[in-house]
């Protein structure tokens, strides 16, 4: 997660000071002499990053930056895992495993909660239908989403005491305002 948010800032960078630089040849010449000052600069070039083939879950990133003294290039790839996953699932539904399919699809908690609140739950342990219901109740810590699970705080009802005293508060505020 970190290398991936360094290697986007270092990219965000290399794009920022990379442009097309044209330097000027001067020729200073005279009846007997010819004088040639010659300040091109050396270019720096970025790695080709061919990634057009569809079966790879890789995105290819290359940039480069030259300055008068120095030039820096590089290139890297990022791995998409979002793609692998979608793969991986595909090749088992066409293998006819199509409950190993739905499971590697699980592993994303996005899909999980989709599965859950269609009423449909995941497969766990070779268990589907109300089984793996059953099993996903009894063992929270083994869902996706549990992270998200402990996060959440129940909701704190007010009762109406609790409304009648929020009021008489902004009631007593919102006069006092006005009358100052």
């Amino acid at each position: 997660m970190v290398s991936v948010s360094v290697s986007r800032l270092l990219t965000v960078i290399l794009f920022l000071f990379v442009g097309t630089a044209f330097a000027n040849t001067n020729t200073v010449s005279s009846s007997n002499t010819v004088t040639t000052i010659d300040k091109t600069p050396p270019t720096a070039s970025s790695p080709s990053m061919n990634t057009v083939n569809s079966d790879i879950c890789k995105t290819g990133v290359a940039g480069a930056v030259q300055t008068q003294v120095l030039g820096i290039s590089s290139g890297l790839t990022i791995r998409d895992k979002n793609c692998e996953m979608l793969k991986l699932s595909r090749m088992l539904y066409q293998q006819g495993l199509k409950i190993a399919s739905v499971s590697v699809l699980c592993q994303d908690k996005r899909v999980w909660v989709a599965m859950k609140n269609a009423g449909t739950w995941c497969p766990i342990d070779g268990k589907i239908g109300e089984e793996a219901k059953e099993l996903w109740l009894a063992s929270p810590e083994l869902r996706p989403d549990f992270e998200d699970l402990e996060l959440e705080e129940p909701q704190q009802e007010f009762s109406d005491a609790d409304h009648i005293a929020l009021y008489k508060t902004l009631f007593l505020i919102t006069t006092g305002l006005l009358l100052f």
